[in-house]
């Protein structure tokens, strides 16, 4: 078994159409930490789906809805931290604003 430290999502914007952001391609994923930034300076929201490679994103798996941000708000998702996704899963996300969200994930790849 091997384990690697991993940028599962670089730093990028959270798309208003649901979006996979990462997927666990023939590795076991543990992720380590999950952040979004509202850079607008309106409120912005995020909701994100951890889904099993079977399925597709939707309410079944969805862990956090329309988590509302403060203009300048960072937050850390303890909702998502220490999930795991088993190989073929995936981070999906959903902003309600385009261009107002950055997302970042970093975590560990097991082979």
């Amino acid at each position: 078994m091997t384990v690697s430290v991993r940028v599962l999502i670089p730093a990028k914007f959270a798309e208003n159409s649901q979006t996979i952001q990462y997927t666990a391609n023939g590795v076991t994923a543990l992720i380590d930490k999950f952040t979004a930034t509202n850079f607008s300076a309106a409120t912005a929201t995020i909701s994100v789906n951890l889904v099993t490679g079977a399925d597709a994103a939707g309410n079944q798996n969805l862990i956090v809805k329309t988590k509302s941000l403060q203009p300048s708000e960072t937050y850390t998702f303890p909702e998502i931290t220490g999930a795991a996704l088993a190989p073929s899963g995936f981070i999906s996300t959903i902003a309600g604003t385009a261009s107002a969200i950055n997302i970042r994930a970093n975590g560990r790849e097991i082979t």
